[in-house]
């Protein structure tokens, strides 16, 4: 991997992380015409996502201090930022349980080419329409149900094409959660599994060194594609909120359906 093409990469996982159109379908698009093989294209996910993990930090920042200010305050019962974090931990359970057994078989699929794409795609797809025209009643608060359930949405996402923000957002709103509420949560429960991802390669990296942390990519190419995610994951993070509120999210079940189609017949 050259630094443009650690760039065009980090571009497209920063504007795809938040959008509902799978960031990691789309680097397995991009990495199979550019001769990225499965391993190498993980390491790169796998620091790009961090990146736009830390552009979630510096857009949400205010509902973030929200949660710490509350999580250690005390009044006899449970409050309302503690009730959340309980909610985000239990989100976490099913991609836990993912990355502990299962993480051999996900290095697989990521190295099994573009029909596992265009499949997870066309599910994506399916996703985001039907929960577009679905009418559920509607819920004040995720419950801790909701929570787990939306966790294996995001379990389920780790598979190249299945769009995790899509996924979770999707769930929740066939589950009956308010939408003004989804995509908050959807961008604060991945931080932990990510951030626990990141600090295993640093152990890796300490343990082995740096080039067999890396893969072979190299160090200024991981520097560039993680710069890259980060500043443009920031600005889609804000766009896709707004999205969110509006109930645009048709569009992309649509835009999917049609990549997916194409990867699928060429």
């Amino acid at each position: 991997m050259n630094e443009l093409q650690a760039f065009l990469l980090g571009l497209i996982q920063g504007l795809t992380e938040y959008l509902p159109v799978s960031s990691s379908g789309h680097l397995t698009i991009a990495s199979h015409f550019f001769g990225i093989d499965g391993e190498q294209n993980l390491t790169f996910t796998v620091a790009v996502h961090v990146a736009t993990v830390l552009s979630t930090l510096v857009i949400l920042w205010k509902e973030i201090v929200w949660i710490l200010k509350g999580l250690f305050r005390w009044n006899g019962a449970l409050n309302a930022e503690q009730r959340y974090v309980m909610t985000i931990v239990v989100s976490m359970i099913p991609v836990g349980i993912v990355g502990v057994f299962f993480k051999d078989y996900v290095k697989e699929i990521f190295g099994a080419g573009l029909t596992v794409v265009g499949c997870c795609l066309l599910v994506t797809a399916a996703l985001l329409i039907f929960s577009y025209y679905s009418r559920p009643r509607q819920k004040e608060e995720i419950s801790l149900g909701d929570a787990f359930v939306i966790g294996l949405a995001q379990a389920v996402a780790v598979l190249p094409g299945l769009s995790r923000s899509g996924s979770t957002i999707a769930t929740g709103l066939l589950l009956g959660n308010k939408k003004e509420r989804l995509a908050q949560f959807s961008f604060l429960m991945v931080i932990p599994p990510i951030l626990g991802e990141a600090l295993l390669d640093v152990l890796k990296a300490m343990k082995h060194g740096t080039e067999a942390a890396t893969a072979g990519i190299g160090m200024w190419p991981l520097v560039i594609g993680f710069l890259t995610a980060f500043l443009s994951g920031c600005l889609a993070c804000k766009w896709m909120i707004g999205i969110v509120r509006r109930g645009k999210l048709v569009y992309f079940g649509i835009y999917c359906a049609i990549v997916g189609a194409l990867l699928l017949i060429l």
